[in-house]
């Protein structure tokens, strides 16, 4: 294990009714607000008119942003950064998933930032502060409730790139399942399987005796493989959404990968993907993550075998750590072809006509990976192995 600092400075709040916590959260945050909201759901299920509720009757002046994309683009975060300095924003709030908590976290460096929001997202500039931002979640998936990170789309040039600042965590999250009931269950599928990604990233990894880290990460993903189809079963259940809505968060808030560097090549090669055909990000992760951990499954079979005893139930009586691994991968495409998830690039519609395109996006910076480092033959193999 190596050496590691945590810090994780957003304020977790969960649970029923906590949307009343949202006067207390601002009462400290200047009058300007800038609402920053996706397609209108929040508008159909009522949250909209609550939050407005309580930002009218604490006096506060709100200027919105809608129409935030699945996957977020750099127009729409341009937009809101001229709001801000226009307006002179105090405080932006996110009500909505993952994808407008990521618009937001561009916005808020953008806003302080003297130049095009691309450079800092590029990491050719480093952002030096940020406007404060909380937000109200609204779906389980992408942990952005409580991290740094996020995932930016410039559409003009067909690029999606993962940034992150020590300036972009939310200050505060409000996290009701609730909010989530509405998620239609398609969407709640995807979240099961990027949240699920996420704790795959941290998992495959090279570092020794991280013993601790490895445990969390399996419960993580047993509290899913329970509780996920129930879920998909029975959309409106409380305690169903609250489970993964909690495993959500704890999937990508840094509290599983402490002290090692996982691996996260599966989600740049997803990312090259939904950069030239616009898919859901969860979805393009079910059909890719298996293939990938196939192509990578004699890098370090040992690994792959631990998952599949202790998370996927493979007895491994006399069988090779290379052949109990596979059937735990087996196991995993089983469990998210069962959701309902996707599992070759042809649900989409996507055939070979553009690999080399998506190859091209994917080693834009070179070959990655920390588990193994891919190449671009080696990115070429998954996507075929995709299609």
């Amino acid at each position: 294990m190596e050496n590691f600092i945590f810090y994780n400075p957003t304020k977790l709040i969960f649970g029923k009714g906590q949307l009343e916590q949202l006067k207390d959260q601002l009462a400290s945050y200047g009058k300007k607000i800038l609402f920053v909201y996706g397609g209108g759901s929040i508008k159909k299920n009522g949250l909209y008119d609550k939050v407005m509720t309580i930002l009218n009757e604490n006096g506060k002046e709100v200027f919105e942003l809608s129409g935030v994309e699945p996957n977020p683009r750099l127009t729409t975060v341009q937009r809101g950064v001229d709001i801000c300095k226009t307006e002179g924003i105090d405080f932006i709030l996110a009500v909505g998933g993952g994808s407008v908590i990521d618009c937001t976290k561009a916005i808020a460096a953008g806003a302080k930032f003297d130049g095009n929001p691309w450079e800092f997202i590029t990491k050719k500039a480093a952002p030096k502060a940020a406007l404060p931002f909380g937000t109200v979640l609204t779906l389980a998936a992408t942990g952005s409730e409580m991290n740094a990170g996020s995932v930016i789309t410039n559409w003009e040039t067909q690029e999606k790139v993962g940034w992150g600042s020590p300036f972009t965590f939310p200050v505060f999250s409000i996290l009701d399942p609730e909010n989530t009931y509405t998620v239609p269950k398609d969407q709640t599928i995807y979240g099961i399987v990027d949240m699920m990604s996420h704790v795959f990233e941290h998992y495959f990894h090279l570092e020794e005796h991280t013993e601790l880290q490895d445990y969390m990460c399996e419960s993580v993903l047993k509290t899913v493989i329970e509780f996920g189809p129930k879920l998909v079963n029975d959309l409106d259940n409380y305690e169903y959404r609250a489970a993964i809505l909690y495993c959500g968060t704890m999937a990508l808030n840094g509290m599983l990968n402490m002290g090692y560097r996982g691996d996260w090549a599966s989600h740049n090669i997803e990312h090259a993907v939904s950069a030239v055909y616009d898919i859901p990000h969860g979805g393009g992760l079910a059909i890719l993550f298996p293939n990938w951990m196939k192509h990578n499954l004699s890098v370090k079979p040992e690994r792959f075998k631990q998952l599949a005893v202790r998370v996927f139930g493979v007895d491994p009586e006399g069988k090779t750590a290379e052949e109990a691994g596979l059937e735990g991968i087996e196991k995993l495409r089983a469990f998210w072809n069962d959701l309902g998830a996707p599992s070759r690039l042809a649900d989409y519609d996507i055939d070979d006509s553009k690999l080399d395109l998506m190859v091209q996006k994917a080693m834009v910076n070179g070959g990655f990976g920390n588990f193994k480092v891919l190449n671009d033959k080696d990115v070429l193999a998954i996507y075929k192995a995709s299609l």
